[in-house]
């Protein structure tokens, strides 16, 4: 939700997709920094994150809509794992959908990566410059040992090596593991796995949204308010913006709106037309069975879904489901998806009597949107940052707090700015 501060600054508010809970917290802890007040302003109760729990610069080449027609005949069946849609939603989102097929060439998913390596190369250091901050409680949540990136075929192994090398350019560790070495490290992973590429050092929690509610208790430390209202009605005034929140009418000079999937119910009635779109995902957790131990995140490069290690128990995190926002949840996916997980990895019971569902906020080239509303003076945005928003929180939150403090941005914003689909 928009929050709004009383000296100037305004913080976003509850989470930019499944993952990415952070912006708010981060931008609110900038800004106090330089004596503002900083009021956040949700909607709702911020809940369980539907993510693996991974801090990765892995991410920085999009997820792309296939170019090949075999492929892509593949998905229109809906019979697959990785991606599934609602018949009754294409209506609806196949105009988002064409735009992101026309951001698949090689050109413009390159030009994506170009734009989110700033954010990809500061993602780390900004969670951990967090996890130092909020101290015992953050610091118990992560871990330091990677991820790995599971294939059970040499075609798809060779096809996660090459995606692999185009990362080299940017830094990224890693390592290609023969099934067997990846078995010195996972011994219960299947025997099904003949290889894997782990990509090393990338932190990951064990539980992100009690990572991301430290953060929060960080941010209230420093001054920080959490207030329930409307942020749909956020409106402009003379001197500024206002907003009806649980304590009564606030107003401050500057606005921002970091509602993840739920943006455009803000955005649009301002004038603005973003592409902005959703990828629904689901997430259970299992127990394990005998003496069955999993120490990473693992995410199986052919079935399209992870398994990762909380607290909870091991979380199998699906793939994307394209449907009307607030559609009622569907069990296809994760019914899909659980047959093979059990090939993967000895999962025991369900420990949940439902899944749970969230929301990747996405635009057509994967690349968030963050930067100035162009229609109106103090008005800022920060959403659609995809799978990513768990990742790049926290560093999206610093560049905002940069431009909007007018200090020198870590990197130059203007690739992130939403007024670039205008012209498309």
């Amino acid at each position: 939700m928009p929050g709004i501060v009383d000296q100037h600054i305004d913080a976003p508010g509850v989470g930019d997709d499944l993952g990415g809970r952070g912006i708010d917290r981060v931008l609110g802890e900038h800004v106090e920094l330089d004596g503002a007040e900083v009021d956040t302003i949700c909607l709702r109760e911020g809940g369980d994150l539907c993510h693996f729990g991974q801090v990765t610069a892995r991410g920085l080449i999009p997820y792309r809509f296939p170019r090949e027609l075999s492929v892509i005949l593949s998905y229109a069946m809906n019979h697959r794992r990785d991606a599934v849609y609602h018949l009754s939603a294409l209506p609806r989102i196949a105009p988002w959908l064409f735009r992101y097929w026309q951001n698949a060439t090689p050109e413009r998913v390159e030009r994506s990566a170009r734009a989110l390596a700033p954010l990809m190369a500061q993602c780390v250091d900004e969670h951990e410059a967090l996890i130092t901050e909020a101290g015992g409680t953050a610091q118990s949540l992560v871990h330091r040992r990677g991820w790995l990136n599971c294939c059970r075929t040499e075609k798809s192994l060779r096809k996660a090596i090459e995606q692999a090398h185009l990362l080299d350019k940017y830094g990224v560790d890693y390592a290609v593991l023969t099934g067997a070495q990846l078995r010195e490290l996972e011994p219960h992973v299947s025997e099904a796995i003949v290889g894997a590429i782990h990509f090393r050092g990338s932190p990951t929690s064990s539980d992100p949204g009690m990572l991301t509610k430290a953060y929060a208790d960080l941010f209230t430390h420093k001054g920080g308010r959490f207030l329930k209202g409307d942020a749909r009605r956020l409106a402009a005034l003379p001197s500024g913006w206002s907003v009806v929140s649980e304590k009564g009418s606030i107003e401050a000079r500057e606005a921002v709106v970091a509602l993840g999937p739920w943006s455009d119910d803000v955005f649009r009635p301002l004038g603005y037309e973003i592409p902005l779109a959703v990828k629904r995902g689901y997430h259970m957790h299992y127990g394990v069975k005998g003496n069955a131990t999993l120490g990473h995140s693992v995410r199986d490069a052919d079935g399209g879904f992870a398994l990762a290690p909380m607290i909870k128990g091991v979380r199998l995190t699906t793939g994307v489901e394209f449907a009307d926002r607030d559609a009622p949840p569907s069990p296809v996916q994760l019914a899909r998806d659980e047959p093979l997980a059990r090939e993967l990895f000895p999962l025991a019971e369900r420990l949940e009597p439902e899944s749970w569902m969230g929301w990747r906020p996405c635009l057509p080239d994967m690349v968030p949107g963050i930067g100035k509303g162009e229609r109106h003076q103090g008005l800022w945005l920060a959403f659609g940052h995809a799978h990513h928003g768990f990742t790049l929180g926290p560093a999206t939150g610093r560049l905002l707090a940069e431009m909007m403090t007018g200090k020198e941005p870590f990197t130059d914003p203007s690739c992130y700015a939403a007024s670039r689909f205008a012209a498309n």
